[in-house]
């Protein structure tokens, strides 16, 4: 049985690593995380004139340098002075050089989100009037290419190194003390924390070219490496490595010191243990909330947090279910795991899972915000796939817990007791026998050294006689004579004779220790084999093996679905995006003369900061319409005591000219008929109040007419 299921175990795990592996290559570029929900001039937009900057709006902070945002005549000339910056808020903003033509420009940027994802697109406004551009407004995806492989593939490898080191290390502390002294067991814990390691060096090597240029290159640029030290997934990643540092520290106490220790001492261990232990995973997992997802947003306070939770949950789950397969699978066949550490482990997974239900439930309603992206967003369908895949999960592990009841049982105190009563009147025949078999051969080589002894006797009488005799009739002298050298000969054979006997029963003693410990041998690896056959016998214990197998197998596929996850564009953000007609990846919209101002305030006071978005339609000399949005800085709309709108043109000395416009809905105002005498350079302002005292006035300045 053994021999059948080592090659099906080895099958099956390579089938699953390859399903992950596909699940990883088919995602893609990393989509990004903050969305572009904003631009002045707007994308596709025909103004009269130059405007003297570019302002571009994302869904959250991003992080710039000279090289973030560019403007592309048509000849794919750079017309911008390189020096981006923000406006406050989420607004960057860079100069453009006086002067330009006519003609159509081309925007591009490519920043960092604060989730630390890449973010990149491209789009199209024009001065005066459209025309030809040899630039493609189309640019390649931030994080793709070979680098985005192999950065997803190093996330990929330090989740499941940090899932086996804690998870592994947990159930040794928790489920299986003794555990800390399997050879496998160790080998699980120590390849999780060499796969976390070697990860974490990997993805800060690749951290420069991935959210640069994308080329292989760059990936041994020290200048590079340099500036992703000084920003927060470079420090996290620094972070993790020197509690990488500690962890090692961790392991060869566990098992080292622990090991040796007796199992009343190893009680007073633990508890150091568990907590030293504890403080270091609960470190390598903020590693992660403090620079990805959790980070920002809607309730960042409470999210990283319950992301650490998570994580541990996740780590303490797979990782104790990876450690505890090993064993059932590769352990040592007199040192099986005993039933109580199976269902310790079980009680342990359920606390796990209760965990990750209640954070997961939280995480999914900060990242979608409603019912409708669980559909119509692409975060939504893998969360739903990831859903699907906890709850085969869930199910398989009720099976574990059933067999784990069963064995439970089986290892009862009574059936272990008839079970070693069975064990022990087997052994007492086999020794009956045994010593039956080695008193008949002692008696038979016993009879053997006798007979062996009386020959040897006699040959060495009949020679001497016989040398005797001849030497007496040589010499011819008396009798005597004849006698007593026949004597002395007769004594030099008769030596002789006893020496010989002497060499052969020490030849006989040699060989006599040598098949006893053959026959040791022989007897310790029929025991051994019998013990594991005892083991794979057990229907319980059986039946454990291949539902613990499918739950490592499901939950491989699931860390798979997890990381693309973590790379994927939150179902909040892409739908923020798609309704200001905008997304991360913008694409060139119709020609229109309308006017998007966004302008960023804070009045000092508590809940102060915000954003308010001015919309006027069509920008031009006479009526217009004019829009007011009001955000908080996480997106979500939120009303005013009071909003007020000036419109000045210092060039002709007019204005301001007030417009007072009306409450539509939560975070929404309209004025109709708005009268803009002529043209030109316009300076909008809009006074905020949030409070009976604090209030603030921004201005932007707009091309209308």
């Amino acid at each position: 049985m053994t021999q059948t299921i080592a090659p099906r175990f080895r099958t099956l795990v390579l089938l699953l690593l390859a399903a992950a592996c596909a699940l990883l290559a088919g995602a893609g570029p990393a989509s990004a995380h903050a969305a572009l929900t904003g631009s002045d001039p707007q994308q596709g937009a025909v103004v009269d004139r130059a405007p003297a900057q570019v302002s571009l709006t994302f869904s959250e902070s991003v992080s710039v340098d000279d090289d973030s945002l560019r403007v592309l005549d048509p000849k794919g000339k750079r017309v911008d002075d390189g020096s981006p910056s923000g406006t406050g808020g989420t607004t960057y903003s860079v100069k453009l050089h006086t002067g330009l033509p006519d003609g159509t420009y081309t925007v591009t940027y490519q920043v960092v989100s604060a989730d630390s994802h890449p973010v990149a697109g491209a789009y199209t406004f024009s001065v005066g009037a459209p025309s030809d551009t040899s630039v493609s407004a189309s640019v390649q995806e931030a994080g793709g290419g070979f680098v985005g492989a192999l950065y997803g593939f190093g996330r990929y490898v330090s989740y499941a190194g940090f899932a086996v080191l804690v998870g592994g290390a947990a159930f040794v502390l928790a489920c299986w003390p003794r555990g800390s002294g399997v050879r496998v067991v160790q080998r699980v814990v120590v390849s999780g924390w060499l796969a976390l390691t070697a990860a974490t060096l990997m993805l800060l090597l690749l951290r420069g070219s991935y959210t640069g240029s994308g080329k292989a290159g760059d990936i041994v640029d020290l200048n590079l490496l340099g500036e992703v030290l000084q920003t927060k997934t470079g420090a996290a990643l620094v972070s993790r490595l020197l509690l990488l540092a500690a962890a090692a520290l961790f392991v060869a106490v566990l098992f080292g010191a622990y090991d040796k220790r007796e199992d009343e001492e190893k009680r007073d261990l633990t508890f150091g243990l568990a907590v030293g232990g504890a403080v270091v995973a609960s470190g390598l997992a903020a590693t992660w909330a403090m620079s990805e997802h959790a980070s920002v947003g809607l309730q960042a306070g409470l999210a990283m947090p319950a992301d650490i939770v998570h994580l541990l949950a996740v780590a303490t789950w797979f990782g104790g279910l990876t450690a505890l397969l090993v064993a059932l699978y590769r352990g040592p066949a007199d040192t099986p795991v005993p039933a109580v550490a199976v269902r310790r482990f079980s009680r342990v997974a359920f606390g796990s899972v209760v965990a990750l239900v209640v954070t997961g439930t939280y995480q999914s309603w900060r990242q979608l915000g409603s019912w409708t992206a669980f559909t119509e967003t692409r975060y939504g369908q893998l969360l739903l796939v990831k859903i699907g895949l906890v709850a085969v999960l869930v199910g398989i592990a009720y099976l574990s817990r059933r067999w784990t009841a069963q064995l439970a049982g089986a290892a009862s105190p009574g059936v272990v007791r008839q079970r070693e009563q069975g064990e022990k009147h087997e052994k007492g025949q086999k020794g009956e026998k045994a010593e039956k078999e080695r008193v008949g051969a002692s008696s038979g080589r016993g009879n053997q050294k006798a007979k062996g002894s009386e020959k040897a006797a006699g040959s060495g009488k009949a020679t001497a006689s016989g040398k005797a005799a001849a030497s007496g009739k040589a010499t011819g002298g008396s009798k005597g004579s004849g006698g007593a050298k026949g004597t002395g000969t007769g004594a030099k054979a008769g030596g002789k004779g006893a020496g010989g006997g002497k060499g052969s029963g020490s030849a006989n003693g040699s060989g006599g220790s040598q098949r006893a410990a053959q026959l040791a041998r022989q007897r310790a690896a029929v025991d051994a084999a019998r013990q594991k056959r005892q083991r794979d016998a057990d229907p319980n214990r059986f039946g454990l093996r291949r539902s613990v197998l499918a739950e490592a197998g499901v939950a491989v596929v699931l860390l798979a679905v997890t990381t693309v996850l973590t790379q994927t564009e939150p179902g909040r953000t892409e739908q923020e995006a798609k309704a200001t007609g905008a997304s991360s990846a913008t694409t060139p919209a119709p020609s229109t003369g309308a006017v998007t101002l966004d302008m960023p305030f804070d009045t000092g006071s508590q809940n102060g900061k915000g954003v308010v978005r001015v919309e006027l339609d069509p920008a031009r000399v006479g009526a217009n319409e004019m829009h007011l949005y009001v955000e908080r800085p996480d997106g979500t709309a939120f009303d005013l005591p009071e909003v007020k709108v000036a419109l000045t043109q210092e060039a002709k000395d007019i204005g301001p000219l007030p417009v007072a416009p009306d409450h539509i809905t939560t975070g929404h105002w309209s004025a109709s008929g708005v009268q803009i005498p002529i043209g030109g350079d316009w300076e909008v302002s809009v006074t905020v109040r949030t409070s009976d005292i604090d209030q603030v006035t921004v201005s932007k300045n707009a091309q209308i007419g």
